[in-house]
C-alpha cells in the first residue's frame, strides 16, 4: 500500500467516524471467512459498518475526530464498528459475540464518552432509534383513539337502547 492509498484509506475512515453515533471497537481471535462474512453482513443490513484497519492508520483518523479517546483500545487485531445510530453497531456486535467467541469486545465510545466493555452491553439493551420511534408514534396515536372510542360510546348506547325499545314494542 503506497502513501496515497493510505492516505485514501485514512480519510475515508476519518469521514466515516466523524459521522458515525458510536463506534464500537472489537478484537478478531481467529475468525474464519465465512463468520466474518456473516458478521458484515448482519452489519450491513443494520445500516452500520465494520471497518479493518492497520491500527496505527486508525489511530491517525481518528484524530481529529470525538473518538480520538478510543485509539489507545487499538492494540492487536482490531476492527471498528460504527453507525450514525449508536445502538445499532452495539446491538449486531454484542449479539454477534455471544455466539462466537472468537470476537472480542474491547471496548468503544459514544461521542466523546469511552465505553468499555460493560458499557458497550449496556449500549446495546438499549431499544434503537426505529424502535423508539415506533413507542413515539404509538404513545401519540393512543390518546386520540381512545378519544374515538369514548366519543362513540355514547351513540352506541343509544342506539342498543333504541333497538331494545324497538324489540319490546315489536314484541
Amino acid at each position: 500500500m503506497d502513501r496515497n492509498e493510505k492516505a485514501e484509506l485514512v480519510a475515508s475512515l476519518r469521514e466515516s467516524l466523524s459521522e458515525a453515533g458510536s463506534v464500537i471497537v472489537t478484537r478478531n481471535l481467529g475468525l474464519t471467512v465465512a463468520e466474518s462474512t456473516a458478521l458484515r453482513n448482519k452489519i450491513r443490513d443494520a445500516g452500520a459498518s465494520y471497518k479493518v484497519a492497520k491500527n496505527r492508520l486508525a489511530k491517525i483518523a481518528l484524530d481529529g475526530t470525538a473518538y480520538v479517546g478510543i485509539s489507545d483500545l487499538l492494540t492487536g487485531p482490531t476492527a471498528l464498528a460504527s453507525s450514525s445510530d449508536p445502538v445499532a453497531a452495539a446491538k449486531i456486535v454484542v449479539e454477534f459475540a455471544k455466539t462466537n467467541d472468537r470476537l472480542e469486545i474491547v471496548g468503544g465510545g459514544m461521542g466523546d464518552t469511552v465505553l468499555d466493555v460493560a458499557g458497550v452491553k449496556a449500549l446495546a439493551e438499549l431499544p434503537s432509534l426505529d424502535e423508539l420511534r415506533a413507542k413515539i408514534v404509538g404513545l401519540v396515536q393512543a390518546p386520540a383513539t381512545k378519544l374515538a372510542q369514548i366519543a362513540q360510546a355514547p351513540a352506541g348506547q343509544l342506539a342498543r337502547v333504541f333497538g331494545a325499545y324497538g324489540a319490546k314494542q315489536a314484541a
